[in-house]
């Protein structure tokens, strides 16, 4: 049954393809194609390899809206959107309607059960466990100690090298290093210790990876092709296998390590705030007893707070070094900081900001946010629809339909940000006295979701942020090495397909 379905949707996709080639558009990947949704599908396959672009060309001339469908047979129905009324609509006002989905949990199957794939009254659980969790002053407080740590004796070190040396590096990796420890040591108590001197293999971290670059390629196929793939172990499912293979492997090692540095099992009086890790929250929680449970939400938890940050500042980094000016307003904004912590010490000393310092810098935010308006870790949102349903753009989406959300081509559209919305300009983010955030509702401004699904540690990752890059920021300034091809990779996430190569001089201050 597999084989044969496989066979027929190949066989269809191909013959839309050439019909679609054969008119000439292929030659203008920017043209629109032709308005019908079986055509629309076979322009998104044949542009695969850049879609968020694609997205964003087609979301900009069909209205912020469009529908696609798959070959006969294989039911895929898509409505993609960009509409901030839709937007809010699926979010926020008939929120219910729109779960994530069965299918969108068995494409990311390694963290069933978890926050990021469940739906409905499990999905509330999880959320209001972890937000509690994440608003504790204990953990938050131990959450940002560990952050300074790691700059201070991590990332410093290794960046101070480098400049020395005048050596580039890859930032996207070295920023993967930091997240992928600093995210170990909040979910686990234990730090992995991937940035150091030895810099060691990146194992669990590269099986991460794996596991949101196939989610790719399966949002994109119908789930008979992907499912034959994995019966039979073969292609991007094999590679995937053993992604999770090492991720289980990963987690039970973690779990043993927290229970030997601790001198025994872990459990801590969550009620009285004791808990400084999300293994401690959810071993004390008797809904967490089924160990599949409590590795799907480990291993989502880790992709979580990993992605959000690792994947973000490299494009922050290439948007800094693009554009001095915002370089210049971020070092004024540390300045006064950096003044009184130098006054006393040695000339030569490298400069660390602590997160409470940073917290009510509005420019340094803006910069960030600026960065996640246009290159969102999250590119795409999926969603389904379960009851019959009529958009605020008019558009009719039935039972069963695929919802995507395109975050990517949200932050690029004319009508929502302005002629200039292709430019990165953190005063956009700003008030008119320059001082204070500009209110930006979460359905135009997606990165941190919206709705009951908002990301409960929008806070700590933003502090993490500001911790990491006003500490580089201010004490080197950094150079893209030239004749790099910088464009994100086919993946669930918008990491750079060949990493960020950089150069770092210290800075004369």
């Amino acid at each position: 049954m597999f084989s044969q379905e496989l066979l027929i949707s190949t066989l269809v996709v191909v013959v839309s393809m050439y019909l679609y080639f054969r008119s000439g558009r292929s030659k203008h990947p920017a043209s629109l194609p032709t308005n019908w949704p079986i055509f629309i599908f076979s322009s998104l396959v044949a542009n695969l390899h850049n879609l968020h672009d694609y997205f964003s060309v087609l979301l900009a001339g069909l209205g912020h809206n469009f529908k696609a469908h798959g070959p006969p047979g294989t039911g895929m129905r898509f409505f993609v959107t960009c509409d901030p009324a839709n937007v809010r609509h699926i979010f926020t006002t008939n929120y219910n309607n729109f779960p994530k989905g069965a299918e969108f949990a068995s494409i990311f199957d390694i963290m069933g059960g978890s926050l990021f794939t469940s739906d409905g009254e499990a999905c509330e659980r999880q959320h209001a466990k972890i937000r509690s969790l994440l608003s504790s002053p204990l953990f938050v407080g131990s959450v940002a100690a560990r952050c300074r740590d790691k700059v201070e004796k991590g990332l410093l070190p290794f960046l101070t090298t480098m400049a020395s040396s005048g050596t580039q590096f890859d930032v996207q990796e070295l920023m993967v290093r930091c997240m992928f420890d600093l995210t170990s040591a909040m979910v686990f108590g234990v730090d992995p210790g991937l940035l150091s001197p030895n810099m060691p293999p990146m194992d669990a971290s590269d099986a991460m990876d794996t596991v949101m670059d196939v989610g790719f390629l399966r949002h994109a196929m119908p789930a008979s092709c992907w499912k034959a793939m994995r019966w039979l172990n073969i292609g991007p499912e094999r590679k995937l296998r053993a992604a999770q293979d090492l991720l289980r492997g990963f987690v039970a090692e973690m779990m043993m390590d927290r229970r030997t540095s601790n001198g025994g099992p872990v459990f801590n009086d969550e009620e009285q705030m004791g808990v400084e890790d999300i293994l401690s929250a959810h071993l004390n929680n008797p809904y967490y007893a089924d160990y599949d449970l409590l590795r799907g939400t480990l291993i989502g938890t880790m992709l979580a707070g990993r992605d959000t940050i690792g994947t973000t500042l490299p494009w922050f980094f290439y948007n800094l070094a693009q554009n001095p000016d915002t370089v210049t307003i971020i070092r004024k904004e540390l300045s006064p900081i950096a003044s009184r912590k130098t006054a006393s010490g040695a000339a030569s000393a490298m400069v660390i900001f602590e997160p409470d310092e940073t917290k009510s810098m509005a420019y340094l935010r803006a910069a960030l946010y600026e960065t996640l308006r246009l290159y969102p870790p999250g590119p795409t949102e999926r969603k389904t629809v379960a009851v019959d349903d009529i958009m605020p753009s008019g558009h009719e989406v039935h039972a069963g339909d695929t919802i995507l959300i395109s975050v990517y081509a949200m932050g690029r559209m004319e009508g929502l940000w302005g002629q200039d919305c292709l430019d990165y300009k953190p005063e956009r983010w700003l008030s008119e006295n320059g001082k204070e955030l500009r209110y930006v509702p979460s359905h135009k401004f997606l990165a941190f979701n919206s709705g009951p699904r908002t990301c409960p540690g929008k806070e700590i990752a933003v502090m993490q942020m500001k911790t990491i890059v006003s500490a580089v920021v201010w004490n080197f300034d950094m150079e893209v090495v030239e004749g790099q091809t910088i464009q994100p990779k086919m993946s669930s996430l918008l990491q750079m397909k060949n990493g960020l190569a950089v150069k770092l001089k210290r800075r004369e201050i």
